[in-house]
């Protein structure tokens, strides 16, 4: 679905192509340094959690609430989101959670670094703090085929799964701001064939980005659009119906 909005992101609710250069503390993946790897040790490490008064940058009265269950999102299928012993890409890494991982629970605090804002978490059985760019509240999950097809003139087909679903996600994407479009389940064939990406970055502080697990029909030469789970995923919070708030 084209938009064009203007760009109310400015808390970090963004994410994930790659290219260009990042500050330490932007763990953003328009960086293609993404504080979501666990092939790299951090910079530095500390023995000890840090203390309220000793934890990097300034704690801000922003954020999820303690209690606010939360989501990963705009992690690829085949990385990890570091949930890091203090705030910033230079803190030990307690634990990896999973692209797909629910049940993210904010404690409550946020802190803003110069360029990006982290959050207490507790997840994994750990308690730490993970970027707030890659985390949001679910919201309603729908069929969205029908309204795919019609943004896109056509039931579209493609040579694998991979591509057909990068279609039905730019279908979804905004121009401007360009969204982030990230694989987080990679495909699978069976009877049907399956892959799930996330759109993130949609110039919406309400409605950060859909989340659209799409599956397609065997043809020849490939896989016809079958169907379209598409579920909003909410940068401020949901209502009892699950609508962004």
């Amino acid at each position: 679905m084209r938009r064009s909005l203007a760009l109310v992101v400015a808390l970090g609710l963004l994410v994930a192509a790659c290219g260009g250069t990042a500050s330490p503390d932007d763990p953003t993946t328009t960086s293609g340094s993404v504080d979501t790897t666990t092939t790299v040790a951090p910079e530095t490490t500390t023995t000890e959690s840090p203390t309220t008064s000793t934890l990097p940058g300034e704690p801000i009265d922003f954020g999820p609430r303690a209690g606010d269950e939360l989501m990963v999102v705009g992690v690829a299928h085949d990385d990890v989101l570091n949930l890091r012993a203090a705030p910033g890409t230079d803190q030990e890494i307690l634990a990896g959670l999973e692209p797909t991982e629910i049940g993210v629970v904010a404690l409550g605090a946020t802190r803003q670094l110069t360029r990006s804002f982290w959050i207490e978490v507790e997840a994994a059985d750990t308690t730490g703090w993970v970027s707030l760019g890659f985390v949001a509240f679910e919201g309603v999950t729908d069929d969205a085929t029908a309204a795919t097809i019609d943004e896109l003139g056509e039931r579209p087909t493609a040579p694998t799964m991979s591509e057909l679903g990068r279609l039905v996600a730019e279908a979804w994407a905004s121009d401007e701001p360009a969204s982030d479009i990230v694989k987080v389940v990679d495909e699978s064939v069976g009877d049907l064939g399956e892959v799930t990406h996330d759109v993130i970055g949609l110039g919406d502080d309400a409605v950060a980005g859909f989340r659209l697990h799409v599956f397609g029909e065997p043809v020849a030469g490939g896989f016809s659009l079958r169907t379209v789970e598409r579920t909003t995923l909410c940068g401020r919070g949901v209502d009892a119906d699950g609508l962004c708030t």
